[in-house]
């Protein structure tokens, strides 16, 4: 399997944040996360573990009860049921992937 990007629609999130699904399949999925300067994913968890990989920006990451800047080239691991968040320190773009596949996401 193969996904390009440039034939994928981004869905608006609202406030400066849009999603791409990428690659899918089995247990594992990839998001694509596009960030305003500014723009807020907010604190939240979910049952999935989740990776993610900074191709562009830099980031505010809350992971539980740590805070840390993240710029191009850094990653993260989140694991399942753990409280994080980001702010955009200016525009950006985040890759996660999840396993579980998000389901949220595919409906």
């Amino acid at each position: 399997m193969y996904v390009k990007s440039a034939g994928v629609e981004e869905t608006a999130l609202g406030e400066g944040v849009t999603r791409k699904i990428l690659a899918s399949g089995g247990t594992m999925m990839t998001a694509q996360f596009s960030f305003e300067k500014g723009a807020v994913g907010s604190p939240h968890t979910h049952m999935h573990e989740q990776v993610g990989y900074v191709l562009r920006g830099r980031f505010e990451l809350t992971l539980g009860n740590e805070k840390t800047t993240l710029e191009t080239g850094d990653t993260y691991y989140v694991p399942s049921n753990t409280v994080h968040g980001v702010v955009a320190l200016e525009d950006g773009i985040l890759l996660d992937v999840f396993t579980p596949q998000r389901q949220d996401f595919l409906g």
